[in-house]
């Protein structure tokens, strides 16, 4: 049975590499050979000219800078809005706080480009147009961070709260060293779910700015769907595509055991 499991596991693996194989696999591919030269996959040789010409057509390096600007102003902002909305449905009672938490996870339902046109008016009525914070004002409320949270607080045993304020604790001190210091696991995996959702965010970041000096990485590839009268080099394409997932890949390869591991410890099933 262990050798079912582990050969099932292998080969749903290589089912979703498949996708990033081929981008490889084309993005290596000499872009003036046919198709019917060699294969769809790999042509006559191997080549780096594809990402020498995609470097060329996008600054790379102003975008990469507005991405890690982008994701992490996100998650500074989240961190503090989901760690006091989940303290207060975990903990705190008041009236109508049931209903109140069913309308914030009603969020989890909506899809993002429902708002879009009333996320616009809003940014354009605040004068934010075409800012880095008209980026980011949008995800500064996370329904998936309070849930997530919120689960972990409640199995943080109500004593240690009630000691630390025994000791004269303030409600931000009881915050701090009882209930964000026992949701560490839980804050790393809200942390990766963020920084690799709007990493990939593309629509809101397009219809909201228009300056190349604040647009992220997946505007800036937008520039290589169309180099040509003929349409997109699509060898250029597939590693544009490899330039911008390239640290997602590497990030969750370094914490993949942790991501997980996180989710199990949080209660989130």
């Amino acid at each position: 049975m262990r050798q079912i499991a582990s050969v099932t596991k292998t080969v749903i693996a290589i089912l979703f590499l498949i996708p990033l194989i081929f981008t490889l696999l084309v993005s290596l591919r000499p872009e003036t050979e046919p198709v019917t030269k060699g294969n769809i996959f790999i042509g006559s040789e191997l080549t780096f000219e594809n990402y020498q010409r995609a470097f060329v057509i996008a600054p790379w390096s102003l975008h990469y800078l507005n991405s890690i600007i982008f994701v992490a102003g996100v998650l500074l902002v989240q961190l503090v809005t989901v760690t006091c909305a989940a303290y207060a449905f975990a903990r705190m009672r008041f009236l109508g706080r049931d209903l109140l938490l069913m309308v914030i996870l009603l969020q989890l339902m909506i899809p993002s480009g429902v708002l879009l046109v009333q996320n616009f008016r809003m940014i354009n009525t605040l004068g934010l147009f075409d800012t880095r914070v008209a980026l980011m004002i949008p995800y500064w409320g996370s329904a998936f961070g309070v849930l997530l949270l919120r689960q972990t607080f409640r199995e943080v045993p109500i004593e240690l709260e009630e000691a630390a304020r025994i000791d004269g604790a303030n409600l931000f001190q009881v915050i701090r060293h009882v209930y964000v210091t026992n949701a560490i696991p839980a804050y790393l995996a809200f942390a990766l779910v963020s920084v690799s959702s709007h990493w990939n965010e593309f629509l809101w970041p397009f219809i909201i700015t228009r300056s190349e000096g604040i647009r992220p990485l997946t505007v800036g590839l937008n520039k290589l769907i169309k180099t040509t009268d003929q349409g997109a080099f699509y060898g250029q394409l597939m590693a544009g595509t490899l330039i911008v997932i390239a640290p997602l890949v590497i990030l969750f390869l370094l914490f993949q055991r942790q991501f997980v591991e996180s989710f199990a410890r949080s209660g989130i099933r």
